[in-house]
Order: C-alpha cells, then sequence, then structure tokens
C-alpha cells in the first residue's frame, strides 16, 4: 500500500508539471508592438514574428550611408545584415549579390514569406542583385533608400516592378 501510494504522488507530480508546460501563454510587450505598428504603418498580427516588426521599426528613417550598418547611417545590405543577425542569429554576407548568391535559395515572388530577402538590379546589370530588403507581408518590404533612408515600400510600386530580380530565402 505504501509503495502504491508513492507510485501515484509520484505519477500525480509528473501529471501536474507535463501540464504545467503547457499552459503558459506566450508574452508578449504590447506597447511595444503597438508602437511598432504605428511606426510601420502596418497590423501585426499573433501569428507574425513580432521580433523582426520592432527591429524593423527601430530602424525606420535611418539614413543611407554606403557601407554604413549603424543607426548612425545603413547601406541596404548593412540594413538586412543587421536584421538578420538580430532576429533569425543567421549571418549574411555584407554584399547584397552575395546575400542572394551564397546565403539564399531563390523563392519566386508569388511564394515569398515573412523575413524572406527581395531583390532588385538596377537597371543596367539586369542578373546582379544592387539592392536588397526584407519581405515584410501584404508585398511591403524594408529596406534602405539611398535617397530616403530606411523606409518601407510596396513591391506593387513601379520601380520595384520594373527592377525585381528575385526573392531568396537564406
Amino acid at each position: 500500500m505504501k509503495k502504491l501510494l508513492s507510485h501515484l504522488l509520484v505519477l500525480g507530480t509528473l501529471a501536474m508539471l507535463l501540464a504545467s508546460c503547457g499552459t503558459s501563454a506566450p508574452r508578449y510587450n504590447y506597447k511595444e508592438l503597438a508602437r511598432a505598428s504605428i511606426r510601420l504603418n502596418m497590423d501585426i498580427d499573433m501569428k507574425d514574428n513580432h521580433q523582426l516588426y520592432v527591429e524593423s521599426a527601430a530602424w525606420l528613417g535611418v539614413p543611407y550611408r554606403g557601407g554604413g550598418n549603424s543607426k548612425r547611417g545603413v547601406d541596404c545590405s548593412g540594413l538586412t545584415s543587421h536584421l538578420y543577425k538580430k532576429v533569425y542569429h543567421k549571418k549574411l554576407k555584407r554584399n547584397s549579390d552575395d546575400q542572394r548568391t551564397q546565403d539564399c535559395h531563390k523563392v519566386s515572388k508569388r511564394n515569398l514569406r515573412e523575413g524572406d530577402l527581395v531583390f532588385f538590379h538596377n537597371g543596367r546589370k539586369k542578373r546582379i542583385a544592387s539592392h536588397v530588403g526584407i519581405y515584410l507581408k501584404d508585398n511591403k518590404f524594408i529596406h534602405a533608400s539611398t535617397s530616403r533612408g530606411v523606409i518601407i515600400s510596396s513591391l506593387n510600386e513601379d520601380y520595384y516592378r520594373k527592377h525585381w530580380l528575385s526573392g531568396g530565402r537564406p
């Protein structure tokens, strides 16, 4: 009888521990998400990668600087490298075409998912990526524009439709 009670006690304790593992709800900083949503002018859903949107919002408005990789100034591959390291813990090459050819496998525009890279050519060398951004959702991506700094743009804009090269998934 004593042995049976000790087994029941162990089983009961184990059942309680296992049950409690699945009951903790994820913790979100709703204030931070709300700020990011407003800054990005985008709805952030529960299924979205919150860290990607919060980090992206923190970089909006940073000025463009060729070769830059800080909030004092950043270029397109510096931005994607930084965001990927911070959000996905992945190191990307520091050049847009190297990111396309060495860090990614190709993804069509219709199969883009949150966090995929989007590559563009400059109109002269149509097989070389001269610009890169990170796809968010709803055809929007974050990138470092040479004229406007870090901004959100749409793949539907004429310029980006005309200069589209490929999508890439690291």
